[in-house]
């Protein structure tokens, strides 16, 4: 066999079961539908945890002791004003600029305000992170009244980050079983190992480039549908079917038409449904009771149900993911649907800055092959001659 077969044979498009590196970080048991951050199961996460606590988790690889924990919320605290100059930027994007587009810019543009932007060290991209996080779900809090010309709400002290987004989003206090249940969504998102955005975010900082290069990169693939990009596609799917007896109509076209329908389907979760779209439902269910509107989950239920026979009907069964019941649960909410994106880049901010510490603990340049299917020795003909 040749070197070229070789290569060919061990080629795997979009890296499919490629092991791309080590991480100690986050473990995805597709078989047993489990997700565990530095060995904690998620579903006990986001019972007995917060967002804060699992950040610094994912952050330090340990939970936090009580003055921990109290001192790393005091620093997020403390990082929830964003710099005016960053405001001032939001306000003169152009009307109508999408959402993950002005978070982008605004991530980057915060580097040259960060006390430690030119430094480093771990202990510095530490306290980098900690503010990413806080000014993250502050900036994406505030992009509607910036986008308006407003002036937004300043955070206030005494909540939590899932309240005070809330809070400063919507202009009044959330109750407390919105901000838990934003709170869990927060930790349900915060990490999923070596996923598109997460492995742009560790690319970035193999270079040894800064941290707000790393995250800004990886807002910029997180924003595609076909990652982060699908809770949105899956509200407007919602929206255009409008009511509950167009569903089977709708999606009967989709099928016929094969068109891909977003919330479904997960590289690594082939034969089960994610477990985050499993306890993103159950909030969903609790949200719609609370508020006394079933319409989104039932229609997404029955969005589901038509997807399952479909699939089951090929022998190709399809499962819903992250995307699916997250859309219901932020429009319960009451967040505006183009901000749903932006939120997922909140959550996995942690995630992000996470991966980029742990790549710097233990740096290798990541730079994989390519196998060559163009043309070879071509004679060069001079331009008159073309």
């Amino acid at each position: 066999m040749t070197q070229a077969q070789e290569t060919k044979q061990d080629f795997k498009a979009g890296l499919d079961g490629v092991v791309a590196g080590e991480s100690r970080i986050c473990l995805i048991d597709g078989n047993a539908q489990k997700l565990f951050y530095r060995g904690y199961n998620v579903a006990d996460l986001i019972v007995h945890s917060c967002f804060e606590e699992t950040a610094y988790l994912l952050l330090k690889g340990q939970l936090p002791k009580s003055a921990e924990l109290v001192s790393f919320k005091a620093s997020i605290q403390s990082a929830l004003t964003i710099d005016p100059a960053v405001c001032e930027l939001a306000t003169k994007l152009p009307k109508g600029t999408d959402k993950m587009d002005a978070l982008r810019s605004l991530v980057s543009f915060a580097q040259h305000f960060d006390p430690d932007s030119k430094d480093n060290s771990t202990e510095a991209n530490f306290r980098k992170a900690t503010r990413l996080i806080a000014q993250t779900l502050s900036i994406a809090a505030q992009l509607p009244a910036l986008a308006e010309g407003k002036k937004p709400l300043a955070p206030n002290p005494a909540f939590s980050l899932a309240q005070n987004f809330l809070y400063q989003l919507l202009g009044r206090d959330p109750s407390a079983a919105e901000a838990k249940i934003f709170d869990q969504c927060l930790i349900l998102h915060a990490d999923h190992g070596f996923n598109a955005s997460t492995f742009t975010a560790r690319i970035v900082a193999a270079t040894l480039s800064d941290i707000h290069s790393s995250v800004t990169a990886a807002i910029g693939a997180l924003k595609g549908p076909l990652h982060g990009g699908a809770n949105q596609e899956v509200m407007k799917l919602i929206d255009s079917i409008g009511s509950l007896n167009k569903v089977e109509s709708h999606m009967q076209e989709m099928f016929a038409t094969g068109k891909k329908v977003p919330g479904f389907g997960h590289r690594v979760y082939r034969n089960c449904e994610d477990p985050r779209a499993v306890l993103l439902r159950a909030s969903a269910e609790e949200l719609s009771k609370a508020k006394g509107n079933h319409d989104l989950l039932d229609i997404s239920q029955a969005i589901r149900k038509a997807v399952t026979e479909h699939s089951e009907s090929r022998s190709k069964p399809i499962y819903p993911n992250v995307d699916f019941y997250s859309a219901s649960v932020y429009s319960l909410l009451e967040i505006p649907t183009d901000l749903f994106t932006p939120i997922f880049a909140c959550s996995r901010m942690a995630g992000w800055c996470a991966h980029f510490i742990e790549q710097h603990e233990n740096n290798r340049l990541i730079r994989p092959e390519e196998l060559y299917i163009g043309e070879r020795d071509l004679a060069y003909a001079p331009i008159e001659n073309r």
